[in-house]
């Protein structure tokens, strides 16, 4: 007998499949076409508890958001996956307590380490991005881990009140740079 796999497509309105491993397989063949991958990330069993959105200007943390994300949640037994109603998305400051070791972490860990991993200096970051991270884990003393879901560049708004004068600035600078370059 073949094995069977359980899959969620993160799409608005999907629904768990169990499916023979082969027809899963098959289904992501063009997937695997020419050049193209799949990033197998294991399923976090904290995903209902949301997801924190890191607001960065450059390599500073400038605000958080925390949201439930529908289409990565499986609905209840029985429940219409249209129907499921999902709180909005609250933003906050760089200071929120709850999120302050995560926020040393990224500033003094993560970013450094993508930075010299990719090669990437500061000036070159984009003025707003964003890291999604997903709880991982509790620590033997209860503490929160994150796993890194995406990074974004934040080109619209909304955005933490807070992350507005940080980006200003960081704009601001990036124009006299690039007007002092041009006159060279």
């Amino acid at each position: 007998m073949e094995a069977t796999v359980r899959v969620f497509h993160a799409l608005r309105g999907s629904a768990i499949d169990e499916i023979p491993l082969g027809d899963f397989v098959q289904r992501c063949r063009p997937y695997f076409a020419g050049s193209g991958c799949m990033i197998d990330q294991p399923f976090m069993v904290r995903l209902e508890e949301g997801m924190v959105r890191c607001y960065l200007v450059q390599d500073r943390v400038a605000g958080f958001g925390f949201q439930f994300v529908k289409a990565l949640m499986p609905p209840p037994p029985g429940v219409d996956p249209e129907a499921v109603e999902v709180p909005p998305r609250l933003y906050y400051g760089p200071q929120k307590p709850e999120f302050q070791a995560l926020k040393a972490t990224l500033e003094s860990e993560w970013v450094p380490q993508m930075q010299q991993v990719l090669d990437i200096d500061t000036e070159s970051f984009p003025a707003i991005w964003n890291a999604d991270l997903l709880y991982g884990p509790k620590t033997a003393t209860g503490e929160d881990t994150y796993v890194l879901c995406e990074v974004n560049v934040q080109s619209v708004y909304p955005f933490p009140e807070e992350a507005l004068e940080p980006l200003a600035h960081a704009a601001v600078a990036r124009m006299i740079t690039a007007k002092s370059v041009r006159r060279r």
